[in-house]
Parts: structure tokens; sequence; C-alpha cells
């Protein structure tokens, strides 16, 4: 689980990325990401917080 958030966030920035490169979008992504960044770190966190923890199933 906790992969799939970092992916997620992956490929909704290169999909980002690509649409404005090819012209479909006219945004600026410099001034988007520093607006938004901290929506990152609170994803991943949500992500951390919700996943379970494998290292009790290891100590048995």
């Amino acid at each position: 689980m906790r992969g799939n958030y970092g992916a997620f966030v992956l490929i909704l920035i290169g999909a980002l990325a690509l649409a404005h490169n090819l012209g479909y979008l006219d945004i600026n992504l410099a001034q988007l990401m520093r607006t938004w960044w901290p929506l990152i770190l609170i994803a991943l966190g949500i992500g951390f917080f919700f996943t379970p923890d494998t290292s009790s199933k290891n100590k048995k």
C-alpha cells in the first residue's frame, strides 16, 4: 500500500508535465508546485498512517 501512493503521485506529476509540454494545459507548473507541494506531504502521511505495520508480522 505504501508504494501505491508514491506511484500515484509520480503518475499525476508526470501526466501534468506531459499535458503542459503538449500544450493541453496553459498553467505555470513551477507556481503550481510552489503552492501545492504540502499536499504531497499530507497525502504521503495519510498513506503511511493507514499502511499496516509489517514488522510485527516478522517478529513471530
